[in-house]
């Protein structure tokens, strides 16, 4: 990656000395020529034309030897016949817009990535770990799992781990867009690239630092840096048929009227051509401004896709859901509170890594509990917790669990609804109560998928694992054009690809079993930060917040991207045929005709950079900007 930006930064070095010497030679060149020293003034701009060309046919040899054939022929071809025939003053200031839009293309489309170079800027290269009750100032590579590490105030996390401390403050802006810091308790998880906006805090390392989430998304942007899109490919393609019409052109203007010099102006106009400008400047656009919303784009085909996409298959758990269970009510057996038994059932829980007791004790923490320090702790694998809280013994777990610890059947026993869960409380030996818990709804998933719908998404599937009964019940209410539940990974594939005969799809899903369907659809998408890492590498979206509902910012960002893009190719292309047009009646002299291209362009590149400046109709705010 540092190789890369040492080639982008002396590439900019050079296009910048070309187009100042062009300038100064253009300035010296008119200041003998008003001076009465025509022929030196001519001597000048050819002098300072000559290295342009000779840079710009190296460029084009390039090309060729990687089989592209651009638009940049016709700048070489323009400068060489205005030099031909004796037209310097028109080959000097082609030669300064020709140098002057490499600057603004490489001005615009380091505008387009600020925020991507913003992201990796970030990037740690040590880290601070406990040794033999010291600190040590470590290479990041040597962070292993289960190290404890310390990370300061204002530090970037290096790895993915866990708080050891009291609790931590971090800000998550620069990965996922929300604004506002988050404090995190002893335990929770903590997702690498977020920043610690508190006090020091200890982190339990839970994967190497090239494994953690922040070292992915770098990967990811380094890819979405260097990649093409089908429509730039597209638009290289269509620049051998503007090649085409523009000889065609000025070989016409040159038959029919006898003067060579119309056909110079008619090269003139058509260099260069908005069409190898527009396109990659608004796609990168597009990109930067996806990042902002906490949507990460792999690349320019990606981004061009979703611009496209005609069917959305949803996964049901983590996706569409939650993914975590919660506490949905509680059921009292005895002369037990709701509090007491939550509290009980959340103190002795804290022992356990299950997701549900880690559950149970998120939401007692939500409602301000106080926990105990449990004591004599068992844990019975794939039945519950037993143990001592307070003095007092307690049980949690399944029914069956608690039934044999108490010889107490459970009796009045609360009416689940599909995908609920039971979990039996006991106190001293008697059954307390139990606490329903479910895996809930997304906040907003009905109008989410309204906006897609607005979007111009066709068609709207869930594809699950889980019982039917449970998609059934998730998806009651919701605007759903199919429910395909008790799908192995496989079938998932196979849903995708049927899928794929009637249009472009879109693929969401968040775990290891998701993954081989997001490959295989047009654009997957994956929940990146929770999900799983597998499903995160073979996506070619990630959604860096644990938030769906980014889906509609990102494909309306992706297609406004794509119709700016086609708008500036189809206008620029458009006047430049109608200023090749007038230049060949002879309405425009070669100098006219490259400022007046060099008009066309700036205003084509203005144009594209439109897309920088995208506001999702949702609502969503971006994070703030890193300048």
């Amino acid at each position: 990656m540092t190789n890369a930006r040492n080639d982008d930064a002396r590439n900019a070095r050079m296009k910048k000395s070309l187009f100042l010497a062009a300038v100064f030679g253009l300035v010296a060149g008119l200041a003998l020529y008003f001076s009465g020293q025509e022929g030196a003034s001519r001597l000048v701009w050819t002098i300072t034309v000559l290295p342009v060309l000779v840079a710009l046919c190296v460029d084009i040899l390039r090309s060729l030897l990687r089989g592209e054939v651009g638009l940049d022929i016709v700048a070489a071809l323009s400068m060489s016949a205005a030099l031909g025939f004796g037209e310097t003053l028109a080959a000097a200031v082609v030669a300064v817009m020709y140098t002057g839009g490499n600057v603004l293309e490489s001005f615009a489309e380091g505008r387009a990535r600020r925020d991507m170079h913003a992201l990796l800027s970030r990037v740690p290269r040590m880290a601070y770990r406990y040794e033999a009750g010291a600190l040590m100032d470590v290479p990041l590579d040597e962070v292993a799992p289960s190290d404890r590490l310390l990370i300061r105030q204002g530090d970037v996390v290096p790895v993915d781990g866990t708080v050891a401390s009291k609790t931590a403050y971090l800000d998550s802006s620069a990965l996922t867009g929300e604004s506002l810091p988050v404090r995190l308790a002893r335990g929770a998880e903590v997702m690498s690239g977020a920043t610690n906006a508190g006090e020091p805090f200890d982190l339990i390392a839970a994967r190497r630092a090239s494994e953690s989430t922040y070292a992915g998304i770098v990967r990811l942007v380094e890819q979405a840096q260097h990649s093409k899109a089908p429509m730039a490919r597209l638009a290289d393609r269509w620049s051998l048929g503007f090649l085409a019409v523009t000889v065609v052109i000025a070989l016409a203007a040159w038959g029919l009227t006898g003067d060579p010099i119309r056909a110079v102006a008619v090269l003139v106009v058509a260099t260069p051509c908005p069409l190898i400008l527009a396109v990659p400047v608004a796609l990168v656009a597009g990109l930067s401004r996806a990042a902002r919303f906490g949507v990460l784009i792999k690349g320019g085909g990606p981004l061009e896709a979703m611009a496209r996409i005609h069917t959305l298959i949803l996964d049901k758990t983590g996706t569409l859901t939650d993914g975590r269970p919660q506490i949905v009510s509680i059921h009292r057996s005895g002369d037990a509170s709701e509090e007491d038994i939550l509290r009980y059932a959340a103190s002795l829980d804290q022992a356990s890594k299950h997701p549900v007791a880690q559950a149970i004790v998120a939401a007692a923490k939500a409602r301000g509990l106080a926990l105990s320090v449990p004591s004599e702790v068992t844990e019975v694998a794939g039945a519950g917790v037993e143990g001592t809280v307070d003095g007092r013994k307690i049980v949690v777990g399944g029914n069956d669990l608690v039934a044999r610890r108490t010889a107490q059947a459970a009796e009045d026993m609360p009416v689940l609804e599909a995908g609920a869960l039971l979990v039996a409380v006991a106190i001293d030996g008697r059954l307390a109560g139990h606490l329903v818990m479910a895996d809930p709804l997304r906040l907003g998933t009905a109008s989410m998928l309204a906006g897609l719908r607005e979007q111009g998404i066709a068609r709207i599937l869930l594809a699950t694992g889980d019982r039917a009964a449970v998609a059934d019940h998730v998806t009651e209410g919701l605007d759903m054009d199919g429910v395909r539940a008790g799908l192995t990974p496989d079938q998932k594939v196979l849903l995708v690809l049927s899928e794929r005969q009637n249009g472009p799809v879109m693929m969401v899903g968040d775990g290891v079993n998701d993954a081989p369907a997001l490959a295989a659809a047009t654009v997957g998408v994956a929940m990146g930060a929770r999900g799983a890492a597998a499903s995160a590498e073979a996506a070619d979206v990630v959604l860096l917040v644990d938030r769906v509902d980014r889906l509609g910012p990102g494909i309306e960002i992706a297609r406004r991207s794509r119709h700016i893009a086609m708008e500036s190719v189809v206008v620029g292309i458009g006047l430049s045929v109608a200023g090749m047009i007038a230049a060949g009646f002879g309405y425009l002299t070669p100098v006219q005709g490259a400022v007046l291209q060099e008009v066309i362009d700036v205003a084509v590149i203005l144009n594209a950079l439109r897309a920088l400046r995208i506001v999702p109709k949702d609502g969503l705010s971006p994070q703030p900007s890193t300048d």
